[in-house]
């Protein structure tokens, strides 16, 4: 019997070796994805556990890399579910952008899902299987980093062409919209300032932080046979960010003039 494959691009952080570990719930063997080699192998001592994971080192931005990866995958099982994890920011504004950093932004943030997708589209269309796309709140409204932003959006917009596209192939493409994730990137924040959190929170109407669990759990959702109808959508997993400003909420509400 063929195996049942899941693909986590950007495998090695946080989100997406919390992502890994949730779909080998729903999958025979999930094959963690990145191009750093150390943090790849660190991810799989800690997931502990060869049968149910396997890694390999994939440069997602390099279109002959993703072919390889793919054929090597291929002998492993039939790719059920692609998540299109792997994704980095660089300037916070617009001003601070150059050229490169827009192509590189770009690349990595948009570029490489398009070619991560059609590198497994035959599997996925063999298995009438779940793409998930981890795009950002970022693609939704205005919160700094604009070329790591702007692509984010069109993340989004690639998530629905290929769900109207590839639909009549029984495929279902959908995408996360994380938010402010507690992640060790925000922890090393919180060590230079012990407040951050707490100063972060007031921006969310839950008045929290999510975890790499909850975007992980939506991934899971959405690659699952409870989402067998739903496709080409943006689930925002962003403790409320999205659906307003909280602190702004309470400020107006509060204002003699409102």
């Amino acid at each position: 019997m063929t195996r049942k494959v899941a693909v986590v691009t950007g495998a090695a952080g946080d989100i997406g070796r919390a992502i890994a570990k949730r779909l080998a719930d729903s999958h025979d063997l999930v094959v963690l994805l990145d191009l750093d080699c150390q943090a790849l192998g660190q991810a799989m001592v800690e997931l502990n556990d060869d049968v149910r994971f396997a890694s390999l080192v994939c440069d997602v931005t390099d279109e002959k890399d993703l072919a390889e990866t793919a054929a090597r995958i291929a002998t492993l099982g039939l790719v059920h579910t692609l998540v299109n994890n792997a994704g980095a920011a660089r300037a916070v504004s617009l001003g601070d952008t150059d050229g490169e950093i827009w192509r590189k932004d770009n690349a990595l943030n948009l570029e490489a899902p398009f070619l991560c997708f059609r590198a497994f589209e035959n599997a996925l269309k063999e298995a009438k299987g779940s793409l998930v796309n981890i795009s950002s709140v970022n693609g939704m409204a205005v919160f700094g980093h604009p070329a790591y932003s702007a692509a984010k959006a069109g993340l989004i917009h690639l998530t629905k062409l290929i769900a109207v596209e590839y639909g009549k192939y029984g495929i279902r493409s959908n995408a996360v919209a994380p938010g402010t994730v507690r992640t060790q990137a925000w922890e090393a924040r919180a060590a230079a300032n012990p407040d951050v959190f707490e100063e972060a929170k007031r921006w969310y109407a839950l008045r929290r932080i999510a975890t790499a669990e909850d975007i992980a759990n939506a991934v899971f959702f959405l690659a699952s046979d409870q989402a067998a109808a739903i496709t080409g959508v943006c689930l925002p997993v962003d403790c409320g960010l999205t659906a307003g400003q909280a602190e702004l909420a309470r400020t107006f509400s509060q204002s003699d003039n409102y």
